[in-house]
């Protein structure tokens, strides 16, 4: 089984890149999903006894918890002791599950591959990619977004030109779905070549 990586900066088109995968047949496992599986019960009460207040009727509140870590370094460290082991144990009862179905590729949604280390756990990284000003345009778009917490959120992320240089795949959502779609047939083709080798 080839384990994928799939990453990329907030408002690069990674989730749509995502469902490209699972359109084409591909397993997709959403690290976030785990995040807010985690959130919901598991991870509910540790998290709490790290940051009282953040837990509403046992459900993490999401935006109570990043105005504890958003500009606190060692409390995002102190979030990422707690959760990352939860999801890395989530991750790999997913990906048995998946082998024992029979998957031969199966991609890791990740948004921060990079700045957890995890690159090294895979066997190719995707990063999906666009010129800055098309990621600035999407992400100021969104509801609640400011200018400030867009900056914010990239000093924590991997710039987007090192990404794409530690990349084995890059896609390019810039130009069109259709030229995405196609990026991303000629990625699983070339995995598929790996395997038969």
């Amino acid at each position: 089984m080839l384990r994928v990586g799939l990453t990329g900066s907030i408002g690069m088109g990674k989730s749509t890149t995502a469902q490209m995968f699972r359109a084409e047949g591909v397993a997709v496992l959403d690290s976030d999903r785990l995040v807010h599986d985690l959130y919901q019960g598991p991870a509910a009460a540790e998290i709490e006894r790290a940051f009282p207040g953040v837990v509403i009727d046992g459900v993490v509140d999401r935006q109570r918890l990043a105005k504890h870590v958003l500009d606190d370094p060692a409390a995002l460290k102190r979030l990422e002791t707690i959760v990352h082991p939860m999801v890395w144990a989530a991750r790999d009862a997913l990906i048995e599950e998946r082998r024992q179905k029979g998957d031969r590729i199966v991609v890791f949604d990740i948004p921060l591959l990079f700045e957890t280390g995890a690159e090294k756990d895979f066997d190719a990284i995707v990063v999906v990619t666009a010129p800055e000003d098309v990621q600035k345009a999407r992400v100021l778009g969104r509801d609640g977004m400011t200018r400030e917490k867009f900056a914010s959120i990239l000093l924590k992320q991997t710039p987007d030109s090192e990404k794409r240089a530690r990349a084995d795949f890059v896609v390019h959502t810039d130009k069109g779905l259709e030229a995405a779609r196609d990026e991303v047939r000629n990625i699983l083709k070339a995995l598929k070549a790996r395997l038969e080798i």
